[in-house]
């Protein structure tokens, strides 16, 4: 009985909605680990028999067995549908899930660089227009917490060096003007005066403030190329994307006591809450500290 209500399902799947093989076989994983644990530790032989309570006690058990949150959300939406398809087709009476609460995803924390490590990263010392264009853009990057798309996109009426700020947008095109520290300012002046210069010979028009070789906007893929460069050079051993620098730049900030408001307003986040993220990133590293260095941690 249960069993025939299943395949039922996977019909309607097929015939009506017109899923791809692919999803109908995620579904079908999902629902034979679901009628396993109803027919095996609930002991119900027919749908109408089974309740919220069966439904919970079976995420409880995928949660004990160390199925993450988002392997148990995909799971439940699974189970969602067909308790819907039952719904719809007078086999049962009541939606044994609803009001169910789709688990959170769990947050994995972002990766920071020490400031040591951002030290040995931001070492460039050579002449080359490319070697100006790669200080300038880290060191904005970590003076500023740019995404960088954000970063890529900047032109040369967003940069007010002399002023101490870049107005940039973000997702959603959302306009937000940013502060600027000395050292990257200067950075960023070098590079205007020595870099930029030879590398626009070819495209006098080019607006974008951050070129390739070519004097064209450098792309993200192009960006990404470079700061992979620079890291082994660097002999960073963390792994380094181009977001690890917007990550270091928030954690260091509220490691030195900047407030969580200010900062969310700097990385341009809507929500706070995705701002909180990183205060449990300097919680992490203090307890690492403390467990380091105190004699009786």
């Amino acid at each position: 009985m249960l069993k025939d209500a299943v395949e039922d399902f996977f019909h309607y799947l097929l015939i009506e909605r017109g899923l791809s093989d692919n999803t109908i076989i995620s579904y079908r994983r999902d629902l034979d680990k679901y009628k396993t644990y109803i027919e095996k530790v609930a002991v119900k032989e027919k749908w109408e028999l089974v309740g919220r309570h069966d439904l919970l006690g079976f995420l409880r058990v995928q949660k004990d067995e160390g199925k993450s949150s988002a392997t148990i959300a995909r799971m439940l939406s699974s189970i969602r549908l067909f308790h819907q398809f039952l719904v719809r087709e007078r086999i049962v009476e009541q939606d044994a899930s609803l009001h169910i609460e789709t688990p959170r995803k769990d947050r994995k924390l972002p990766g920071v660089l020490s400031v040591g490590e951002i030290e040995q990263l931001l070492e460039i010392s050579g002449d080359a227009p490319l070697d100006y264009r790669n200080k300038a853009m880290f060191e904005l990057m970590y003076a500023t917490g740019l995404r960088v798309s954000e970063l890529i996109t900047l032109k040369m009426d967003d940069l007010h060096l002399q002023l101490g700020f870049l107005q940039c947008f973000g997702k959603g095109s959302k306009e937000r003007i940013v502060p600027l520290g000395t050292v990257a300012a200067h950075a960023v002046e070098t590079y205007l005066s020595y870099g930029r210069p030879a590398l626009v010979k070819k495209q006098p028009n080019e607006t974008a403030v951050f070129v390739n070789r070519n004097g064209r906007s450098l792309t993200r893929q192009g960006f990404w190329k470079v700061l992979k460069a620079q890291s082994v050079e660097a002999n960073i051993k963390n792994p380094l994307t181009p977001h690890t620098l917007r990550h270091s730049f928030a954690t260091h900030l509220l490691e030195n006591g900047a407030d969580l408001r200010s900062v969310q307003e700097m990385l341009g986040h809507t929500d706070i809450s995705t701002t909180q993220i990183y205060t449990h990133v300097t919680k992490k590293r203090l307890r690492e500290v403390y467990e380091t260095y105190h004699p009786r941690a």
